[in-house]
């Protein structure tokens, strides 16, 4: 009977064409930094294959399935002529088909080759199975074999079977759990465990009873196998940080299966929340999404990347990725124009800028965000307090190319029309840029002035284009954390208690478009930085939602939430810092002649002039010298609140003053006197001539 089988192969011969192999890429496996699942993405052939060298795979899977589906395959030739016989007598018996004679190596040709189950279709599996053996190795086609099998559910292969049924690797299957898989190959559909576990365990039961009876297994291990309690313990994949996988998974490389993202997944699970529940709580002011990024700044990590509210809301385009959709970040992008103001030697922390209503080149006629002008005001005050016309004065200063160049340096290329286009409201943020750019840009000023590409991927290594390069010196880089750090100096614009402050050392900046259509905050600390934006991707504007009340509480709680989790300390001050007193009404060191001064930071290079005292008239003959303007000041529950006074004064040529606190007249013309705390935010006002000056500051109680 044998050699009337050789004869009838070798008279196909001439018939049967062996056809190309079928190679897949392996499914794509990304796991978060620390080795937590995230997702998995299926091969071209719609499964999720994973294949593994035939060491790693279970010796007790190897053997279940030699017992289930080919007890000789290591004696015959590619076709089992025994199994061929039994199979058709077993079938000619029952009227119907009970039993299959397929061996391992054909059911491998099957797979590398899929052909209707007609009589030629079995005969070239047949062919096809001898030449397999004779081009392969026993241990290469079982290799082959337990990579290309699908058991069910868009598994492909042991290795991913064996994961998404029992959460462990191929290597780590029990006999019992082995025994399971096997039993699935003969009908994955018929006996999927999702659907049909019992038969699923009845199947293995059936396959134990095999190894028993082949003598693979002794009877202490079967009875042990069989009795077992297996449990799925992965029946779910999980679909973790949907908009950054899917950004991810281009950037991959082609043979590259296990990939380890810089991403934390706690972290990113608590961002996701975290932008769901506070969006939902701004519903009524027409806020629909928001989107996170959190980068690890000594390596450009990206811990954190939420691209919506809500990847599933189909009704707000949730799928639409804000992290890197092109949106303008408004008052964000004045750090980057004062700081190079900074470092050509233009400005310092000190400087005074006139804010009040300009026309600018081109007929530019920028407002502030509260409809009101203050006067001249130190660059700390304008910049913590986001003055607009101060930042305009200071990207006059340096030109709108200069500017675009540096902002470009610092990773922001989506700014790609010319400089006339955007002219001086670039830096008022007219221009659009990416979240996701604009944080990394944010982490550079963390850095000392260092711009890193972002880092996406941990293992292996994956960059996004572009090359460290030094946009600022570390002088300037402090200076602008200083005042961005400075919860003092935003007070009179946002409060001393606002979503910017917290209790440790954090740099922060907000930033709202016109017409509320997009606000940002972003903030660091030396460890990490923040990235949030908050809008609706169809651009229909907030109800004046701005970046302290739309992102910032989101900033702050991720911010308290990551310095629990990353402790990071206070910003350390770079060599050729200098602390130095200045005189209030010039923004010049203090000189002899000044009487009003306060402490600031300067770069060693760029040291100011010293005040001669005739600067103070040419800012005002008529001018408040306490309070300053936006001074915040607290009763002090433990002094008597009639002991509790604050000193009104003005420098004034005529020497004498008349004042009003809130509209009422305060008694006396000195020049000097001195009113009651009261708690409230107030207006103090001084006239002398024809002259006016005023200032607001609050009283805490």
């Amino acid at each position: 009977m044998r050699c009337i089988w050789k004869v009838f192969f070798l008279l196909l011969l001439p018939c049967l064409v062996w056809g190309e192999e079928a190679f897949l890429s392996p499914s794509k496996q990304i796991y978060d930094r620390y080795g937590a699942p995230m997702r998995g993405f299926l091969s071209e052939n719609n499964t999720y294959y994973l294949p593994v060298p035939l060491t790693e795979i279970s010796p007790w899977l190897i053997a279940a399935a030699l017992a289930a589906e080919d007890k000789r395959f290591f004696s015959h030739p590619g076709v089992d002529v025994k199994a061929i016989l039994r199979a058709a007598w077993q079938n000619a018996t029952e009227g119907e088909i009970v039993s299959g004679a397929s061996t391992i190596t054909q059911q491998l040709a099957r797979a590398l080759e899929p052909r209707p189950r007609t009589l030629w279709g079995k005969a070239k599996e047949a062919y096809n199975a001898l030449l397999l053996e004779r081009e392969m190795t026993k241990e290469e086609i079982l290799e082959e074999y337990f990579n290309l099998l699908e058991l069910g559910n868009l598994t492909q292969g042991a290795e991913a079977a064996s994961r998404f049924y029992f959460n462990v690797s191929a290597s780590e299957l029990s006999l019992s759990q082995a025994a399971f898989l096997a039993g699935l190959i003969k009908s994955p559909t018929y006996y999927n465990p999702l659907k049909h576990f019992s038969r699923a365990i009845k199947r293995r039961d059936w396959v134990l009873k095999r190894m028993l009876e082949n003598e693979f297994i002794d009877e202490e291990m079967y009875q042990m196998a069989v009795a077992e309690k297996l449990e799925l313990k992965s029946a779910s994949r999980p679909f973790d940080a949907p908009h950054f996988t899917r950004f991810l998974y281009p950037l991959l490389p082609p043979q590259t299966q296990d990939v380890y993202a810089t991403i934390d997944r706690d972290l990113q699970l608590y961002a996701e929340e975290l932008v769901k529940n506070y969006i939902s709580q701004l519903k009524e002011d027409n806020v629909t999404n928001a989107a996170v990024v959190v980068v690890e700044n000594a390596t450009g990590g990206v811990l954190a990347y939420v691209g919506s509210a809500d990847f599933y809301d189909q009704a707000h385009n949730g799928q639409v990725d804000g992290a890197r959709a092109l949106r303008q970040p408004g008052s964000a992008l004045k750090p980057f124009v004062y700081g190079l103001t900074f470092e050509q030697g233009l400005l310092t922390p000190a400087s005074l800028l006139d804010d009040k209503d300009t026309f600018f080149e081109g007929g530019f006629r920028p407002r502030n965000y509260d409809e009101s002008y203050h006067g001249f005001v130190p660059v700390r005050t304008a910049l913590a307090c986001s003055y607009n016309i101060p930042a305009v004065r200071a990207a006059e200063k340096t030109g709108a190319s200069n500017i675009l160049a540096l902002l470009r340096r610092a990773g922001l290329t989506s700014l790609e029309k010319p400089a006339d286009f955007y002219g001086l409201g670039i830096a008022l943020g007219n221009g659009e840029v990416r979240l996701l750019d604009l944080t990394n840009a944010y982490a550079a000023l963390a850095r000392g002035g260092v711009y890193k590409p972002l880092r996406v991927g941990q293992r292996p290594a994956i960059y996004l284009p572009g090359r460290e390069t030094r946009i600022f010196d570390e002088q300037t880089a402090y200076l602008v954390t200083d005042i961005l750090a400075d919860n003092n100096a935003r007070a009179p614009a946002f409060g001393l208690n606002s979503a910017l402050s917290v209790p440790f050392a954090l740099a922060a900046k907000t930033g709202t478009s016109k017409d509320y259509k997009d606000n940002f905050t972003l903030a660091y600390t030396p460890r990490w930085t923040i990235g949030v934006w908050v809008g609706n991707f169809d651009a229909t504007p907030m109800q004046k939602v701005s970046g302290v009340t739309g992102a910032g509480p989101i900033m702050h709680d991720l911010a308290v939430y990551l310095q629990k989790k990353y402790p990071s300390e206070p910003f350390e001050t770079p060599a050729g810092i200098t602390r130095a007193l200045v005189c209030t009404q010039s923004g010049l060191l203090a000189g002899p002649a000044c009487t009003h001064t306060k402490e600031e930071v300067f770069s060693s290079r760029h040291l100011p002039a010293v005040c001669s005292g005739r600067h103070q008239v040419a800012v005002s003959a008529l001018a408040i010298t306490s309070p300053d303007k936006g001074d915040v000041f607290k009763m002090d529950p433990s002094i008597p609140r009639a002991a509790q006074v604050l000193r009104l004064e003005a420098a004034c040529a005529e020497k004498s003053c008349r004042w009003t606190m809130d509209g009422e007249k305060l008694p006396g013309i000195s020049c000097q006197t001195w009113w009651p705390l009261k708690p409230g935010k107030h207006t103090l006002k001084v006239s002398c001539a024809s002259e006016e000056a005023s200032a607001d500051f609050e009283v805490l109680p």
